[in-house]
């Protein structure tokens, strides 16, 4: 029999400093009704200075492990998979760092980087690992800290962004049992990568051998361009993913989108004739976390008893590059730490 990915814990870590809208108000000359009906988020969680992208998601994979009752030691784990846009350092990724720190020294750990699809890109990746036989367990995390490439000076993005962890655990099993992931559906358009980004600091800007324009070291996108791609690449994905596996969009018992904007969900649910009751929303409390985002999101329904042992659960996300993705799986009994 062929070996399956299977969900068996899960957590979530946020950094403990609330942003509320009202203290973003007074900076940028705005109000919490603005940001609110334009994104749905009323607050976010900042990470304190001195605080890494690698420092959340040491936190976040030891709930998941221990949410999933493995002990954190060497050959407890076989591969741990990072989903960033904010590494600790250029070179080396981060993941192997937080495989040591967590105390999974040997396990193959490396970065993945598609922005707030990543996380989905990382769950195919190491569930693709252990359907080879190439790995028995693996940890995958989402971590962020994008108040790091923020622009002070830019109340769109710095409004929407928050930081924060989130991590699963997978387990190889058999396809019938509740956690087991049943299929994935990625893709690109790098033609529209100038749609989202940070101009500077890679290799094509210092190539240039020119000082990089103000600005162009922090994160920006063109926030039409990405409402509109969101719905159309996620509705897309999602129904291609069902069609592949043969589940009707009426079976779903509950979505989890990417945590972008409330008006994005709720058009993706729209799209694809899914009650907007039943789209899991947490980004007014935590905002748009990006590659953490949907691992939160799952850790904050699961804590909330929103989702039932059995019920199948649709991911989908979309983000820079551009990317976007889609997963499927029947939800585990799982508690989260």
């Amino acid at each position: 029999m062929p070996l399956t990915a299977v969900l068996t814990g899960l957590g979530a870590y946020l950094p403990p400093r609330r942003v509320s809208n009202e203290e973003l108000a007074d900076r940028f000359d705005t109000t919490d009704e603005w940001i609110t009906s334009r994104t749905g988020i009323r607050s976010r969680r900042w990470a304190d200075p001195g605080t890494s992208t690698g420092d959340l998601a040491v936190e976040a994979g030891h709930r998941a492990l221990k949410s999933a009752g493995v002990d954190p030691e060497p050959g407890a784990v076989d591969l741990v998979v990072l989903a960033t846009t904010t590494p600790d350092h250029l070179c080396p990724a981060t993941a192997p760092d937080v495989a040591a720190r967590i105390g999974l020294t040997g396990a193959a750990a490396f970065d993945i980087s598609a922005v707030c699809s990543g996380f989905v890109y990382a769950l195919e990746t190491a569930a693709n690992a252990i359907g080879a036989g190439r790995a028995r367990t693996a940890l995958v995390i989402g971590a962020e800290t994008y108040s790091t490439i923020l622009n002070p000076a830019d109340r769109t993005t710095s409004v929407i962004f928050g930081d924060g962890a989130g991590a699963v655990v997978l387990t190889a099993g058999d396809a019938d049992r509740p956690g087991a992931l049943h299929g994935f559906e990625l893709g690109s358009d790098g033609t529209q990568k100038d749609v989202i980004c940070i101009p500077a600091g890679g290799s094509r800007q210092r190539a240039a051998l020119a000082e990089p324009a103000p600005g162009d070291e922090y994160f920006a996108m063109e926030g039409r361009k990405v409402f509109l791609s969101a719905v159309q690449r996620m509705s897309e994905s999602s129904t291609a993913l069902l069609d592949r596996i043969g589940w009707p969009v009426e079976s779903v018992g509950h979505l989890v989108g990417h945590q972008a904007n409330v008006r994005i969900l709720r058009a993706v649910a729209e799209q694809l004739g899914i009650p907007a009751e039943r789209a899991v929303v947490n980004l007014d409390q935590v905002g748009n976390t990006s590659a953490a985002s949907i691992p939160i999101a799952l850790a904050d329904a699961a804590a909330a008893s929103s989702l039932t042992v059995g019920e199948r659960v649709l991911l989908t996300a979309f983000g820079g590059g551009l990317t976007w993705g889609s997963a499927a799986l029947t939800w585990p009994d799982v508690v989260p730490a």
